[in-house]
């Protein structure tokens, strides 16, 4: 990944972060790294976990970025962080996802 890519990685997430926070959710951590893969934000809200994976593109729609690997490496990691936190609460796998100025958060995010 070059400095261009990380830089607007990194920017869309501090966005994410800023919609999150405005709609109601804490934070709890940010690009939680395992060996099975990066969760981009855990967030909570209502009781619930919340994986968020952050997706940025400046041409297609973001939201053909996650795969069906990368919900698998997602779902891998957090099965990791749940054990590594001793955790049983509800959770969910959301995506924030970012095309130029539109921000979209999609909830549950399941692919078949």
């Amino acid at each position: 990944m070059g400095l261009k890519s990380y830089l607007l990685g990194r920017n869309g997430e501090k966005r994410a972060e800023a919609f999150l926070i405005k709609n109601g959710f804490t934070i709890r951590e940010k690009n939680f790294h395992s060996r099975f893969g990066e969760i981009d934000i855990i967030a909570q809200k209502d009781g619930i976990l919340h994986f968020i994976e952050v997706k940025l593109s400046e041409k297609s729609d973001p939201v053909y970025m996650i795969t069906q690997k990368k919900m698998e490496k997602l779902l891998l990691a957090i099965e990791f962080y749940m054990m590594k936190n001793g955790l049983e609460l509800p959770y969910q796998i959301d995506g924030v996802l970012i095309k130029k100025n539109t921000l979209e958060m999609i909830e549950n995010l399941t692919i078949m």
